[in-house]
């Protein structure tokens, strides 16, 4: 490793690995840092589809671990941003950890850093609550601190962050010495709240204030008080809401939803183990790949008629259950309004890939918080 210092006016340069449909790169954009993706990397074809779709880049389609060092070298690259396959450290994956063939591209991203001649200088890591415990994250903490690199772990859930969404994830922020955090003194520790985000927005304040400067266009703003789940609905189909349309454009409004609407089959068998939520609901559970597949477990469903619940003979059939659709699963991850998919994406393929994402409202102002030093 012979490492790379940054360059200060010029963009940062970053690999976004497993790329998805582009969740870590919206986040990079609504950063505000001077950074462009020199690639993206995924193995899925329906992914590249959408995230073609969106940046007018097709990432690079092909198997990581047949990446070296020096194919590596040759984007010059001082951050890489990775989002590894989750299965091998859930329960439903049996947490085989490393032994999971589905680990292997990370195992390689860990054995090639030591060998290149430009390693990053900052690395990003999202992946599930329970990769903490693996033995996939002991070899690359290893690595990490072996190679001189400080990290700062994390397990935060977008509902600290101000939306409506019970979906905790575990990130690992790196920096090569000589770089350095803003709170350095959070280095090696694995933390739940958002100490080292306040901690980081203080100084800025502070070093505004003695500018007698406005610092709230550069501060990113976290907040502990959630907006309801009717903030990130598309046009509403529950009954009494004030911006209910009606006439002929009302029944255009309840023929779209009628797609999502839950059978009363379903509803009958499945009902007791639903996790049902309002539009004025403050949480909602997280959406799998298997949301609009199954129904347990795999996410929320919404109630959109609510009027008779004070009814002693109120049944879960009169709540006229849907399942959210894809634009709201993708807003509940902060998803841009002007994320779309390919028409050919089935509906299908759209819940299963937004159940693969990740959450831009959490990993944006960790990014931002990752890059601080290089741009405050």
């Amino acid at each position: 490793m012979e490492g790379l210092r940054f360059e200060a006016g010029n963009p940062w340069r970053v690999l976004e690995f497993y790329s998805g449909i582009g969740g870590m790169r919206y986040a990079l954009l609504k950063t505000g840092v001077d950074a462009v993706v020199v690639e993206a990397f995924d193995i899925n074809d329906v992914a590249n589809d959408v995230y073609e779709h969106n940046f007018g880049h097709r990432p690079h389609q092909g198997n990581i671990q047949t990446l070296t060092a020096a194919d590596l070298d040759r984007y010059k690259a001082n951050v890489w941003l990775l989002s590894p396959p989750c299965q091998p450290y859930t329960r439903q994956g049996h947490q085989k950890g490393s032994t999971d063939a589905r680990s292997s591209s990370f195992l390689r991203i860990l054995e090639v850093i030591p060998q290149c001649s430009l390693p990053p200088l900052m690395l990003f890591v999202e992946n599930v609550v329970g990769f903490e415990k693996s033995d996939t994250h002991k070899k690359m903490i290893a690595m990490l601190h072996e190679n001189h690199y400080d990290t700062q772990e994390f397990i935060l859930s977008p509902l600290q962050f101000g939306v409506p969404y019970s979906r905790p994830r575990y990130f690992c922020l790196a920096k090569l010495k000589p770089l350095s955090f803003q709170c350095a003194h959070f280095n090696n520790e694995l933390l739940h709240s958002l100490e080292p985000l306040h901690c980081w927005q203080e100084k800025i304040l502070n070093a505004r204030a003695k500018k007698n400067s406005d610092a709230s266009n550069t501060v990113v703003k976290v907040t502990e008080n959630c907006l309801p789940i009717r903030d990130f609905l598309e046009l509403s189909n529950t009954r009494g809401d004030t911006g209910k349309e009606n006439g002929e454009a009302g029944g255009h409004i309840d023929n779209y939803f009628n797609e999502y609407i839950v059978p009363p089959s379903l509803v009958e068998r499945w009902g007791n183990a639903m996790d049902i939520v309002f539009p004025d609901s403050m949480r909602c559970c997280c959406f799998t790949k298997s949301y609009y597949r199954y129904v347990k477990g795999t996410g929320s469903f919404l109630a959109t008629a609510t009027e008779n619940m004070n009814d002693e003979s109120f049944s879960l059939q009169e709540l006229r259950l849907r399942y959210f659709t894809p634009r709201e699963v993708a807003n509940i991850h902060s998803f841009p309004a002007d994320f779309q998919f390919p028409e050919h994406v089935t509906l299908r393929q759209r819940y299963a890939l937004l159940g693969n994402s990740l959450s831009v409202g959490v990993v944006a102002p960790l990014l931002r918080y990752l890059f601080s030093e290089g741009v405050v």
